[in-house]
């Protein structure tokens, strides 16, 4: 089995450095010992002694690889408290959620081994985790979660073989989509989650929502070809379902019609460039229709349902509304 990923980001503004003990800034003292000379020149964030794990957009978090996919968005409101960071809270929970992934793979790979993954024990774990990270030194923030692991469903009978499984997990107003591209149609898409309107479930900071208790997980069965996406509210606040589909099948396509027979090729080897250029396209489409005081979007009709006056897109210069990014699992070869 072979896959493609792909990120593509928005930000409304540079996210904000990660605080002490998660970074080691440059010293700007003579008098500081030379052995801290080498951790100056070395700005990645870390926890634990290990590099955290995917990038931060803003206040968001975003994370892909062979096997697992989770969009993080930070709820900005932190911002404006002195010890608040959302940003951190959404790259922490990413990190030790992947690491957790990372732990339960390896547990398969050992012979003659039932196991079956717990997504939301891992998730659960990951929590834990970050507060125990953040709270010793008073960083404060919530986040909203979605995660997608590729798993598989095992065969009836020792003659048939494994088939690919998706199981999906979702806390809050970030979705998890899967599309069948060739039929042009969702087959599957999360449900947002919400205490009230604009105010979705969260994990972090004098939060009452826990993975343990109200995150939710699907098992959704693929099929070779399927597009698997996790986005943050900014690309589904701002377009339909129907335009999510058609800017994937778009951009596939387009990317299929220019790039002929090497394309194809690529994409069997699961290196392909499609799920770049379709992420980077979906998010554009977000932004577009974001910056547009006057269009008609999912949010403004949600808000004239609550009863509120709203018009536009939902701007990325709002309170709530921070960032738009996403990522792909696109399934080229089957198990």
């Amino acid at each position: 089995m072979s896959n493609d990923t792909g990120v593509g980001l928005f930000a409304k503004r540079a996210p904000r450095p990660f605080p002490p003990p998660f970074t080691s800034p440059p010293s700007g003292s003579f008098s500081d010992p030379l052995s801290t000379h080498h951790r100056s020149r070395d700005r990645r964030s870390v926890v634990k002694g290990g590099y955290i794990k995917g990038l931060t957009n803003g206040d968001d978090a975003v994370y892909a690889n062979d096997f697992f996919i989770c969009a993080n968005d930070g709820v900005g409101a932190w911002a404006m408290r002195p010890r608040g960071h959302a940003g951190l809270w959404s790259r922490l929970i990413l990190h030790f959620w992947a690491t957790e992934v990372e732990h339960d793979l390896k547990e398969l790979l050992a012979p003659d081994n039932p196991h079956v993954p717990d997504p939301i024990a891992m998730l659960q774990a990951a929590h834990e985790k970050t507060l125990e990270a953040t709270v010793a030194h008073d960083w404060q923030g919530t986040t909203t979660v979605c995660g997608a692991q590729l798993h598989f469903r095992q065969g009836d009978s020792e003659h048939k073989t494994p088939s690919p499984l998706l199981l999906v997990t979702n806390l809050g107003d970030c979705q998890v989509m899967v599309l069948r591209p060739r039929n042009k149609e969702v087959i599957f898409k999360t449900k947002e989650q919400w205490h009230w309107f604009d105010c979705p479930r969260q994990l972090g900071t004098n939060s009452p929502d826990t993975p343990r208790e109200n995150a939710v997980t699907d098992a959704v069965d693929l099929e070779v070809g399927d597009v698997v996406l996790a986005m943050t509210d900014g690309v589904i606040d701002n377009l339909w379902e129907h335009e999510i589909v058609d800017s994937v099948v778009k951009s596939i396509d387009k990317w299929q019609t220019e790039n002929g027979k090497m394309a194809q090729d690529d994409r069997e080897r699961g290196r392909s460039g499609s799920m770049k250029a379709a992420a980077k396209d979906l998010v554009e489409a977000a932004r577009i229709v974001a910056m547009d005081p006057f269009a008609e979007s999912p949010f403004m009709e949600k808000a004239i349902e609550e009863g509120l006056a709203s018009e536009g897109g939902k701007s990325p210069l709002s309170d709530r509304q921070t960032w738009c990014l996403h990522s792909f699992f696109f399934l080229t070869r089957d198990f």
